[in-house]
């Protein structure tokens, strides 16, 4: 018994065969999915999903990339949203630098090779991008933050998405220690790092990552973190496992993660769902 504890099931990729793909998730031993919103409209499609099939439940939140679209007001309707009781956490939200202002000038730069125009307007365009740059990290920082407030006053756990921005996020979580608990999800972080999280007594959470050839760091960690400190889940469309890379990942697949973890660990498959299982039971309260 498996719980897929990051999906995002309301994603069009997932229309034309919705419910083979959960008949498949059931023959594969994934009796629960977490459904995870990223926007407003998301996490409505989410709890939809969780209300209407009872395996699956959902997570309510605005991931970071969205904060220029998300509006001004998000709490409202999160906080309406998390009213139901198939809503067991906040998220996924957290912060991600992946796409600043100045690394897409950058590429831009590269991609375009007009080096002579580029040193030209490089300081006026820097300074530019860079100004961008620190409007963009301030709007993800007080998403977070209110995301992280709502939870607290929901009694909830949250969903933390991080990417190129472990400093800045490891410094907003770790001022609500003992009101919220999280769970950083598609962890690929070091050991170091892991233990960071563990030490706030958060949760970290492993993908498909874990059976890439690229992946030898990420399989390493988890066969090192503490048996009840992680669980298991696919971030499915994304990040589909060996030997389906470059299909669409679906939520059957977390066999596949919980199996390379055990074979990695030296142990079976039953003894990692059995402690992912009971991790997520306790982390996600289903039964609030």
């Amino acid at each position: 018994m498996l719980v897929e504890t990051h999906a995002h099931l309301d994603y069009p990729d997932f229309a034309p065969d919705f419910e083979d793909v959960l008949r498949r998730a059931t023959d594969a031993g994934v009796t629960r999915i977490i459904t995870i919103g990223t926007s407003i409209e998301s996490s409505r499609r989410a709890v939809a999903l969780a209300e209407k099939f009872p395996n699956v439940f959902a997570v309510v939140g605005v991931h970071p990339t969205y904060v220029e679209e998300s509006g001004e007001d998000v709490i409202s309707p999160l906080r309406e949203l998390a009213q139901s009781p198939r809503v067991v956490a906040i998220g996924e939200t957290g912060l991600d630098y992946h796409f600043l202002p100045s690394l897409e000038l950058a590429k831009e730069r590269k991609t375009t090779q007009v080096f002579v125009k580029a040193l030209q307007t490089s300081t006026e365009e820097q300074i530019e991008a860079e100004i961008h740059d620190g409007a963009y990290k301030s709007k993800q920082a007080s998403l977070f933050e209110q995301q992280l407030e709502l939870a607290a006053e929901l009694g909830l756990n949250v969903v933390i998405h991080q990417r190129d921005a472990w400093t800045d996020t490891l410094e907003i979580i770790r001022s609500y220690t003992g009101k919220v608990r999280g769970v950083f999800h598609c962890f690929g972080g070091s050991l170091e790092q892991a233990s960071e999280v563990l030490d706030l007594d958060h949760l970290v959470s492993f993908t498909g990552i874990v059976t890439f050839k690229n992946g030898a760091n990420v399989r390493e960690v988890s066969a090192q973190v503490p048996l009840w400190k992680f669980m298991v889940e696919t971030d499915c469309p994304y990040l589909a496992p060996v030997p389906f890379r470059g299909k669409r990942c679906e939520p059957a697949h977390t066999r596949i993660v919980a199996e390379t973890i055990a074979g990695a660990r030296g142990i079976s498959r039953d003894e990692i769902a059995e402690a992912t299982t009971d991790t997520a039971e306790k982390f996600f309260r289903f039964n609030r």
